[in-house]
């Protein structure tokens, strides 16, 4: 009898404490947005994503393609370069990317491109039930000059697909190197696109390429006589879908 008072006592503390706040480490943790730099597209189509605002893709691609660091991208250079990226497109090592791997760049290496790979067949209406295929419609996505020209509807105003992230006007870089129109891309093919992009880049008919000159250009260049590219003015960049951490 003489504890009851005290153990009335114990309950009623005890059922007074108020509950403890939870610590600042078990609250959820602020979303960080990504803040890398603009994205780049090469000639030939690979994507270079900088890891921050500072870097530079452009750089990072020239960087890359000049073998011998001397500051001057040669043609020799440019088709070794363009011979790299392929040998990445050509996951089954038949010599030619084909519609499936053409599929793969644009979905899994460069999604970027997307929302412009069927900016003409959907301007027209040309694009109907069953044709929308990932971009190989007629085995072009719309695209009719292999190695660089484009016929672009005149209602559309703008860069496109990857030509808001490079240096020439392709929508569709690899596709465009298709110049026998065969729904695929030979080593031959794309070599000889890496030619035609890098006399429409040799502005000045140097022989060579500085990423000073090239700097200059982004993200195209302007028309120039006795090249078979169209060349529209920049317009801004857009966002770009997530993109993946690995090719």
């Amino acid at each position: 009898m003489p504890l009851l008072p005290l153990l009335i006592l114990a309950a009623s503390s005890a059922g007074s404490q108020v509950p403890a706040a939870p610590s600042p480490a078990a609250s959820t943790p602020a979303y960080v947005p990504r803040r890398g730099g603009r994205l780049f597209i090469s000639p030939m189509g690979e994507p270079f994503r900088p890891d921050t605002r500072e870097a530079s893709g452009l750089a990072e691609w020239f960087n890359q393609a000049d073998r011998n660091h001397d500051g001057r991208l040669t043609l020799d250079e440019m088709q070794g370069d363009a011979d790299r990226f392929f040998a990445i497109l050509d996951v089954n090592h038949d010599a030619e990317i084909d519609p499936d791997e053409i599929e793969h760049y644009e979905t899994a290496i460069a999604p970027e491109i997307a929302s412009g790979a069927h900016f003409e067949a959907a301007a027209i209406g040309a694009v109907g039930p069953g044709e929308a295929d990932g971009g190989h419609r007629d085995g072009h996505g719309g695209h009719r000059h292999g190695g660089g020209g484009f016929s672009r509807d005149s209602s559309l105003d703008g860069h496109q697909g990857a030509s808001r992230f490079g240096l020439l006007d392709l929508p569709e870089p690899v596709t465009a190197a298709d110049a026998n129109f065969n729904r695929g891309v030979s080593r031959e093919e794309f070599q000889q696109a890496a030619g035609q992009r890098f006399l429409a880049l040799d502005l000045d008919h140097h022989g060579y390429l500085t990423l000073c000159d090239l700097d200059k250009i982004l993200p195209a260049p302007a028309a120039q006589p006795n090249h078979d590219f169209d060349h529209d003015s920049p317009s801004g960049a857009t966002e770009s879908p997530p993109v993946p951490d690995h090719y």
